[in-house]
């Protein structure tokens, strides 16, 4: 009887997944490569807030506030009343002004023809003493041709009287020969009297011309000084009258400009939203002594406002200017667009007011973040809204 031939063993059953399961392993990577490459698209940060500007209203001259015109929560638009200061004494100062300055121009209206004046009276002084110059000369030049002219002439008087006087002699010594008679004689003797007179006349006829002649000189001493002293003031005067003028003037300038302080102190009392936005503070009541500097109301402003997100240094590799954000604000559950305006110059802990400071030599790596300015997209319902300090959640497509 022959032996059947040995049957083979069954093979084992598979142990690998099923094939559904297969399925739903790839389809689950497949989804996680593809939710990675899409998330790889942004760049999201939680540690973000509105921001904007807070204006600190203070006044900027001391007073008592006369009115408060606002509360606290207040909407208010740029360039609306907050305040009133008492404006008494700030009236009284622009009252003063305004008289100084009336003065300051009188004092300039009486001062600014004296130039001309002192002018034309040093031009009218100076043609005087040149023409006194000038006729103290010719009255100089005159007396000393007189002396000259009396002088021809004694001399002259002085040759006819010795010539009367030889003939005298002479017809004295003929009469004592009897030569000559007595009245000729007496003729003889009498023309040399008339001509020895005549002498002593002429002599002193040319002492008077030599004393015109030296008071003429003096006057012409006078005037030479005169006219020297007119040369030498005459354009001091003058000066000293453009000086006083241009003083007056520098007294109207800062009269004018203590009018236009007066008047600027008076607009101060006026304190005035510096933008449009909500009273975040109100710091003084009615009645309250206020002093510059202080800070009397807050203002938080409620238009163009952006985002500020700070982001770690490891998510800032692919942010640009530009790129698209969408914006999450917690407390109003409002979605909003916006953009990447600009990226901050330093991080928050160097910005910090105490900033951190490595003196030990130990250092531990702490991983920084950069502030980011996001710009909102006008027009968006619900952004009036928003207001400073509200949370945000920025995610930025970065690809």
């Amino acid at each position: 009887m022959s032996e059947s031939p040995p049957v083979a063993p069954a093979a084992p059953a598979s142990r690998g997944p099923k094939p559904a399961v297969r399925v739903a392993l790839a389809a689950v990577a497949i989804a996680g490569v593809a939710f990675w490459a899409w998330d790889r698209r942004f760049e999201d940060t939680d540690d973000a807030q509105i921001d904007g500007s807070i204006g600190f209203v203070s006044p900027r001259v001391p007073g008592t506030l006369a009115a408060v015109r606002v509360a606290e929560n207040q909407v208010v638009q740029a360039g609306e009343a907050l305040a009133e200061l008492d404006r008494s004494d700030y009236e009284i100062a622009v009252g003063q002004a305004r008289a100084a300055l009336a003065q300051a121009e009188a004092a300039v209206q009486t001062e600014s023809p004296g130039v001309d004046i002192v002018g034309s009276a040093n031009e009218a002084s100076l043609r005087s003493a040149e023409a006194d110059l000038d006729a103290a000369r010719a009255a100089r030049s005159g007396a000393e041709l007189e002396v000259q002219q009396i002088g021809a002439q004694r001399k002259e008087a002085e040759a006819r009287s010795q010539l009367a006087e030889l003939d005298r002699a002479r017809s004295q010594t003929l009469a004592n020969q009897g030569a000559v008679s007595t009245a000729e004689l007496d003729t003889r003797r009498l023309g040399a009297q008339a001509t020895l007179a005549s002498v002593e006349a002429l002599g002193r006829a040319v002492q008077a011309a030599e004393s015109r002649a030296k008071q003429a000189g003096a006057r012409l001493a006078s005037a030479e000084a005169r006219l020297r002293e007119l040369k030498a003031n005459g354009p001091r005067h003058l000066d000293a009258s453009k000086a006083s003028v241009t003083g007056r003037g520098a007294g109207l300038d800062l009269a004018r400009a203590q009018l236009a302080q007066a008047e600027r102190n008076l607009g101060y009392t006026h304190l005035v939203a510096p933008f449009a936005g909500v009273i975040a503070k109100k710091s003084a009541a009615l009645g309250d002594q206020v002093a510059p500097g202080q800070q009397v109301f807050a203002v938080a402003q409620t238009t163009d406002l952006h985002v500020t997100a700070a982001f770690r240094e490891t998510q800032v590799r692919d942010l640009r200017v530009g790129q698209r954000a969408r914006l999450h604000v917690d407390a109003l559950d409002l979605d909003l667009a916006g953009s990447v305006e600009s990226l901050g110059g330093a991080t928050g802990s160097r910005l910090s007011v105490l900033p951190p400071e490595n003196a030990s030599g130990n250092f531990v790596k702490v991983v920084q973040r950069l502030p980011v300015r996001i710009r909102i997209d006008a027009g968006q319902p619900g952004v009036e809204r928003l207001r400073i300090g509200m949370s945000v959640e920025a995610k930025v497509t970065v690809r």
